[in-house]
């Protein structure tokens, strides 16, 4: 049982805790019952399981992987959560593979990680197999994103990209850029979800950029009855990812 700070691996865990790090090692960690189980269950690249039996409330299958022990103290010590479960993985990064959706989605500059997580989560619930963001968007290997997307974030095929240039280079494949602006009569049951469509989701505080804007190939809004003018980004997510399921589902 580990149960020095200075151990070797531990120091790894604390570094992976900071981006420039999970960029340099392409590792990132999972913590929590669920989120492991997930891992395992989907044949995710685990360097590394780390247990503390004494927080652990379920036994977990973890014959194939190595697994390190550690006493209480140090599991707090490592872990991102206020009551741990006793139970957390150091993960591969997955290399981004060729989108090949006819319906994706694009986030410009998104960055609260509890959007981004509650987004990767919908959009995997919705079926939505691949996704765009930004240089500038939060990591999606932020502990706060990964957990909040419980699970959902090894089913998803993330490309971080310079997220203009994409577009243009999709467009040219023949996708219709979709962008949300209040400066159109038309809403989202207009979308022809028919056609390659990307839908792109603006920043939380200043929407889809100008320059996306003016590629844009239909604008729509979300028809809102009160008086709030603007939504949540995960919120707006979620209601073009499901007209996208209404419309799927329906036909």
């Amino acid at each position: 049982m580990i149960a020095s700070k200075d151990n070797s691996q531990i120091k790894h865990i604390k570094q992976l805790k900071q981006k420039k790090y999970r960029d340099e090692y392409k590792e990132y960690i999972v913590e929590g019952i669920k989120i492991v189980e997930e891992a395992i269950e989907e044949k995710e690249n685990i360097i590394l399981i780390v247990i503390c039996q004494e927080l652990l409330k379920k036994q977990i299958n973890t014959y194939d992987y190595k697994v390190e022990f550690v006493n209480k103290n140090i599991f707090e010590m490592i872990s991102d959560t206020i009551t741990p479960q006793g139970i957390l993985a150091v993960v591969k990064e997955k290399e981004a593979i060729k989108i090949s959706s006819n319906v994706l989605f694009a986030l410009d500059d998104i960055q609260d990680p509890g959007n981004m997580g509650t987004i990767i989560r919908t959009l995997d619930a919705a079926g939505i197999e691949d996704l765009i963001i930004s240089k500038e968007s939060a990591d999606i290997y932020n502990p706060k994103v990964t957990r909040s997307t419980m699970g959902a974030i090894y089913r998803l095929n993330v490309v971080r990209t310079d997220l203009l240039s994409k577009l243009k280079e999709l467009q040219r494949d023949g996708y219709k850029i979709v962008v949300t602006s209040l400066a159109t009569n038309k809403n989202h049951y207009d979308i022809n979800f028919d056609e390659k469509t990307i839908i792109v989701i603006g920043n939380e505080a200043k929407g889809v950029s100008q320059e996306i804007m003016e590629i844009a190939d239909v604008k729509v809004k979300i028809p809102m009855l009160g008086k709030s003018e603007s939504l949540n980004a995960a919120m707006a997510t979620g209601i073009l990812a499901y007209e996208y399921v209404r419309k799927l589902v329906n036909n």
